[in-house]
C-alpha cells in the first residue's frame, strides 16, 4: 500500500458568515511573517547565519502576533519563512532575492507614512486545530487567541464547504484557507491522506528519460522505440507572461497577480500531463523501471558559479523546473508500481549509445548526433535518453558493450514526437494543430 496526499479545492458555501474571521487570520499570518522576517534578518546581520524554523519558534512563541493564529498555524508560518530562506540560499540564480515583507505602505505628498495594508496570507490549520464533519461537509477551525473574546474561550470558525463533483473528503490532515484575489473571496484547500494499493510492476523492462529545455523530455524504451516531448508550450509561456507582467503598473496588482496565477497553472498542467503520458506509455510497454538523468548542479559551471547563458538563455536555464517534474513523475510512476531511479548523466550526451565511443565533437549541432566510428546519425536527445536507460556509468546487463552490433538505429534517428495540445493533452505531432513543433 502506498500512502499519498491529495489536495482537494473546495468553495465556501457560507462565505459571508466566515469571511471577516478568515480576513483577520490572514492578516495575522502576514504580521507574524513580517515579525519573523525582521528577526531573521537581524540575526543574519549580527551573526551571518539565518535562524532555522526551530529557533524562530523558540524566540517568537511568546510574541503577541504569534497568538493571532492557532499555535500550529503560527508554527506553519514560521516554517514557510524558513523554507523560503532555504530555497533562496540554495538557489543558483543570482537574480533571486531573500523573502520580503508582506505589507504595502502608503505615503502622503511629504513622504510620511499614513497607512499600511497587509495582504491576506494563506493560513494552514493542522489536525489539532481542525474538527471535521464529513456528513455535512463542514470543518471547525480554531481561532487564534487574539481573535477571541477571552484568550481561553472556546471559539472557532465553522466553515461549510463544497468540494468538486465526485470528490469525497476523508482522512483530513490539513486545511489551508487561500484568498483568491481574482475572485475576492476565500477558498479551502483540503489535504487528505489516501491509501493506494500499489500494483505489481507492469514488466521488467527499463525506460530512460533525458530532461532538457528545447525538448522537455526524450524517452528511450527497451523495445527500440523513442519519443520526444518538445517544450515549445513552456517556452512560449516563459516569454509571453514575463513581458505582460512587466507592462503592469503594479507588480503586486490584480492584473499581475492574475498573470502569475495563470502562468503557474499552465506550467503545473503541462508537468502533470507530461508525467501522466510518459507513465501511461511505460505501462503499455511493460516498463518496471524508469531511469531519469540526475541534473543536480546543472545550473553551475565547474568552479560552482551560476552559469550565464545570456538574456534569453538564462530565462530558460534558471526557469527550468526539472526537479519539480521529476517529483511528479516519481509520484505517478509509483502509483503504477514503476520504480524511478536517478542515474548519472555524466558523458551521456557525448557517448554513442550503439558503439560506446565518447567524443564531444560528435554532437555536431543541436538535435543531431553523428558517430564517426559506426557511421550512425541520430537524434542527440534520444541518444542521451538511451545512455541513461542503459545507465552507461554503471555495470548493467543491457550495457552498450553487450548489445548486438547490428542493432537497428532507425528509431534513434526518427523518434515519435508528441506535442502538447491545450484541450486534449499530449498527442502525436500530426494530430496537433494549435502548436508548432
Amino acid at each position: 500500500m502506498l500512502e499519498v496526499h491529495r489536495t482537494h479545492r473546495a468553495t465556501i458555501r457560507n462565505h459571508s458568515q466566515v469571511a471577516e474571521s478568515l480576513d483577520r487570520h490572514g492578516w495575522s499570518a502576514s504580521k507574524l511573517w513580517n515579525v519573523a522576517n525582521y528577526y531573521a534578518c537581524s540575526v543574519w546581520d549580527e551573526t551571518g547565519e539565518i535562524p532555522d524554523h526551530g529557533r524562530l519558534k523558540d524566540e517568537l512563541k511568546t510574541h503577541t502576533n504569534y497568538k493571532g493564529l492557532h499555535s500550529q498555524s503560527s508554527q506553519r508560518v514560521l516554517e514557510e519563512l524558513a523554507e523560503a530562506f532555504t530555497s533562496w540560499y540554495e538557489s543558483d540564480d543570482d537574480r533571486d532575492n531573500p523573502p520580503g515583507y508582506r505589507k504595502q505602505n502608503y505615503y502622503d505628498s511629504q513622504g510620511r507614512r499614513v497607512h499600511e495594508e497587509h495582504p491576506r496570507s494563506t493560513v494552514t490549520w493542522k489536525q489539532n486545530g481542525i474538527k471535521h464533519d464529513t456528513e455535512h461537509n463542514r470543518v471547525r477551525l480554531s481561532k487564534g487567541a487574539n481573535h477571541k473574546e477571552h484568550p481561553k474561550a472556546w471559539e472557532y470558525i465553522l466553515v461549510e464547504y463544497e468540494p468538486r463533483p465526485g470528490v469525497t473528503v476523508e482522512n483530513l490532515q490539513q486545511v489551508r484557507a487561500v484568498y483568491d484575489r481574482q475572485k475576492d473571496r476565500w477558498e479551502l484547500h483540503l489535504v487528505c491522506t489516501e491509501a493506494v494499493e500499489t500494483p505489481d510492476a507492469p514488466g521488467e523492462k527499463t525506460a530512460g528519460v533525458d530532461l532538457g529545455i528545447c525538448n522537455v523530455a526524450a524517452v528511450a524504451y527497451s523495445t527500440e522505440e523513442a519519443e520526444l516531448y518538445p517544450g515549445n508550450r513552456l517556452k512560449q509561456d516563459g516569454y509571453y507572461f514575463p513581458k505582460e507582467i512587466a507592462k503592469c503598473d503594479d507588480s503586486g496588482g490584480d492584473r499581475a497577480t492574475r498573470l502569475y496565477h495563470k502562468w503557474s497553472e499552465r506550467r503545473t498542467h503541462f508537468f502533470h500531463g507530461l508525467a501522466k503520458h510518459i507513465v501511461q506509455r511505460c505501462v503499455e510497454k511493460d516498463v518496471g523501471r524508469i531511469n531519469v538523468g540526475d541534473l543536480e548542479g546543472v545550473r553551475e559551471d565547474e568552479p560552482g558559479n551560476s552559469k550565464n547563458w545570456g538574456k534569453h538563455g538564462n530565462l530558460d536555464l534558471h526557469g527550468w523546473a526539472f526537479d519539480r517534474f521529476s517529483n511528479i513523475l516519481e509520484y505517478k510512476a509509483k502509483v503504477e508500481g514503476i520504480d524511478v531511479v536517478e542515474v548519472s548523466e555524466r558523458n551521456t550526451s557525448k557517448t554513442c549509445c550503439t558503439c560506446g565511443r565518447k567524443d564531444e565533437s560528435q554532437r555536431v549541432h543541436r538535435g543531431l548526433y553523428v558517430c564517426d566510428r559506426c557511421d550512425a546519425a541520430f537524434n542527440a536527445d534520444v541518444n542521451g535518453a538511451e545512455n541513461i536507460r542503459l545507465d552507461m556509468n554503471q555495470s548493467n546487463s543491457e550495457s552498450s558493450a553487450s548489445l548486438d552490433g547490428d542493432r537497428s538505429t532507425g528509431w534513434l534517428a526518427q523518434p515519435e514526437v508528441y506535442l502538447h495540445d491545450l484541450s486534449s493533452g499530449f498527442q502525436p505531432q500530426d494530430q496537433v494543430v494549435d502548436c508548432k513543433p
